[in-house]
């Protein structure tokens, strides 16, 4: 599967007029609808068909070039992959839950 080569700030600049909550679909077609390229497009379809409640939802669940935007090295990219992130978002952003046991350690 390939990446979408395109940035946060493209995504989010595609997506200035949409008036939150709103769902993937009318993401999609806001983007078009505003002249954003097929890879914004691209990397739009590609996130999860859920409700997003603002700008800051979005750019957490669309999956982006690497080395784009993030602000974030290679060290901080694998970092991020081993902690997860939210159910939902992408992979590189998932949070991975805390087992039992770890909530009893940390009491």
């Amino acid at each position: 599967m390939s990446t979408a080569h395109t940035s946060v700030p493209e995504v989010l600049a595609a997506l200035k007029d949409v008036s939150y909550p709103t769902d993937k679909e009318h993401l999609v077609t806001a983007a078009r609808e505003a002249g954003a390229s097929e890879e914004v497009v691209k990397a739009l379809r590609a996130i999860p068909a859920e409700q997003y409640t603002g700008r800051e939802d979005v750019a957490r669940s669309v999956r982006v070039d690497l080395d784009s935007d993030l602000g974030l090295n290679a060290t901080q990219r694998a970092e991020q992959a081993r902690e997860g992130g939210k159910p939902g978002l992408s992979q590189h952003l998932r949070e991975e839950p805390k087992t039992p046991i770890q909530e009893e350690f940390d009491r």
